[in-house]
Parts: structure tokens; C-alpha cells; sequence
């Protein structure tokens, strides 16, 4: 099996997006901590050249957050709750009078409740049903109302999905019904948003370990079999989801739009 190390992979994603998001301000919201694909995104995309303004849920995440953005000159850190309203104006406000404009948005944040992931999806509550929804889509379209808007020279907002949104993998319940959601919201908003130049795409990752993901019952077994029945044998590395971020909020993805890239070894290819 192929294997490398993180800093092995954050080192390939550096030399590979050297400069590519040079001049650019990148928004990446929902870091949680050190282990989370955010954070990840957030380093290829300073390493590519880009200005960073990330958001964090609360003061349990707030830490990860500013270390991210330590040393970065310019670099932003706010405090953003997806679920208010107030807080997502005040964010767009703070941006357009801290950076002036946003090329890039990153939008990686998604919910349910535990207790929507065990058992039987048929046993999905109606409360839980909407708290995924609320959080893990229309979050995006919130956030695309309000940052488009500052992307005046043209723009990407690049977004995280998963494969549970075509197939049914146990105990993902609501979730992968969220993320079909989520896919179909990435094309309306591509429709709407291609007039103005501003390109939306979605990022389907592999079975990455985040202390998110370790929350989904039967992440481990996933994982192990995700990893061996997948082309490339790879496990996913989250650095190498930060440089398929950098390449869709780049120039040399000036034509892409309302696809779903797959970084996940292959494995989406595979019937057995």
C-alpha cells in the first residue's frame, strides 16, 4: 500500500501550487482543529500564495483557527455561528472592510446529530432532518449571498461533499441525503453565479481521519475498506485536498463549474 506521511504531503502541495493563488483572498470557513480538512485547505492555500481569512465556530476551535493564520502577514480569524443570521452579516461586513474583496471562498462545514447517525434512516427525526439540512447546505447558499457579492473580479466558492450522497453507506443516514442536497444546491448556485464570473464546484473526498468523521458510527471499517478497495490503494490525505482546493480556486480552473471533483483514490469507480 502507498503511504506517506502528512508533512510529506503538505510538502508535495506546496511545490505543485507554488504561487497559484498569489494576489488572492481566500475565505475558509469551519476550521475546527489541527486534524480537520479546513485546516488543511487553509495551508495549501496560504502555500499557494493566498491571502486567509478563516472562521471558527467557537472558542474550543478558536485556538486551531489562529494558529493557522500565525505568521501569515494579513492573515484574518473570525468567529462565526452559520445558524445566525447576524453573524453572517457581520462576517461579509468584516471582510469587505478587511480585505476589500474575496476571490475565493471555501465553505467546510457540515452536522447532524448523533443520534441521527445510529440505527435506521428510516428513524430520522424531523428536527434532525432540518438541523443537517440547515447547517450542511443551506450554510452554503447563505454564505454564497453574502460573499459573492465581494467578489468583484470573478470568483470560486469550492464546497465538500461526500460519497454518501450517491450510495448508501450504513449508518451515514441524513447526512448523505444532506450532501445529495448539497450537490444539486452546488449547481443551482453555479447558474445563478456564472454571469457574474464567479464558478462553483464541489470537492468529494475519501474516508479522511478528522475528529468529525471518527463522530460516524463504523468511520474505522469505512476507512479500511475504502483504502484497499480503491484504485491507488491510497489512503486520502487531507493536504491532498487542500491542493485540489488550490486548483479549483485557481486560474487553471477558469472554465470549471458546478462539477463534483473526486479525491478519493478512485475508489468512487468501483462497483466491488
Amino acid at each position: 500500500m502507498a503511504t506517506e506521511t502528512r508533512e510529506q504531503a503538505q510538502t508535495e502541495v506546496q511545490d505543485q501550487g507554488q504561487g497559484a493563488l498569489a494576489g488572492k483572498v481566500c475565505v475558509v470557513m469551519g476550521v475546527q482543529n489541527r486534524w480537520s480538512i479546513a485546516y488543511a485547505i487553509g495551508e495549501a492555500m496560504a502555500a499557494a500564495g493566498g491571502r486567509l481569512a478563516v472562521t471558527y465556530l467557537d472558542d474550543r476551535a478558536r485556538r486551531d483557527a489562529e494558529a493557522l493564520i500565525a505568521d501569515r502577514p494579513g492573515a484574518k480569524a473570525y468567529a462565526c455561528n452559520v445558524e445566525a443570521d447576524e453573524e453572517m452579516d457581520a462576517l461579509a461586513e468584516a471582510l469587505g472592510r478587511d480585505f476589500g474583496r474575496v476571490d475565493a471562498l471555501v465553505h467546510s462545514i457540515a452536522f447532524a446529530p448523533a443520534a441521527e447517525l445510529q440505527g435506521r434512516f428510516l428513524n430520522t427525526s424531523r428536527e434532525g432532518f432540518r438541523l443537517a439540512h440547515s447547517i450542511s447546505v443551506y450554510s452554503l447558499i447563505a454564505a454564497a449571498q453574502r460573499v459573492a457579492p465581494l467578489m468583484t473580479e470573478g470568483g470560486s466558492i469550492t464546497t465538500l461533499t461526500y460519497l454518501g450522497s450517491e450510495r448508501v453507506f450504513p449508518r451515514y443516514n441524513v447526512m448523505g441525503v444532506a450532501k445529495a442536497s448539497l450537490e444539486a444546491t452546488v449547481r443551482y448556485l453555479a447558474a445563478d453565479l456564472g454571469e457574474q464570473r464567479v464558478r462553483v464546484n464541489a470537492i468529494s473526498a475519501g474516508p479522511i481521519k478528522t475528529a468529525a468523521a471518527r463522530g460516524i458510527p463504523g468511520f474505522t471499517e469505512m476507512y479500511k475498506y475504502a483504502t484497499e478497495r480503491a484504485p491507488l490503494k491510497m489512503q486520502t490525505d487531507p493536504a491532498q485536498v487542500g491542493a485540489a482546493a488550490v486548483f479549483l480556486a485557481s486560474d487553471g480552473a477558469a472554465a470549471i463549474t458546478g462539477e463534483t471533483l473526486y479525491v478519493d483514490s478512485g475508489y468512487h469507480i468501483m462497483g466491488m
